[in-house]
């Protein structure tokens, strides 16, 4: 469900951000419930998430790192992304038209 151009909801108390130096979107997990939890301020316009966001994969060409915090509705990617966003800070981005996917 969409909480905001932003922000969607997904299961287990789970919130969706689009980031924009992976293309795709993030899931963390807040409030009760097993597994990792990360803080929201429940702002759906400008969210806050704490502690840090860390995303890690696999691809072909190597291992991928994502690593950002999420404050006032702006991403701060930390170095040891390895994408072209690693060291900077940019505005949430939101969804792109039509996407719908629950990651």
């Amino acid at each position: 469900m969409q909480l905001s151009p932003l922000l969607r909801s997904s299961e287990g108390n789970g919130l969706l951000f689009w980031c924009p130096g992976c293309g795709h979107a993030h899931r963390i997990q807040h409030g009760e419930g097993p597994g990792p939890r990360w803080q929201w301020n429940g702002n759906a316009d400008k969210p806050t998430f704490t502690p840090s966001v860390l995303v890690t994969w696999s691809e072909p060409s190597g291992p991928k790192v994502c690593h950002s915090f999420v404050t006032d509705g702006r991403i701060q990617f930390l170095a040891d992304s390895t994408h072209g966003l690693a060291g900077k800070t940019v505005d949430l981005h939101v969804f792109p038209g039509g996407w719908g996917g629950t990651a």
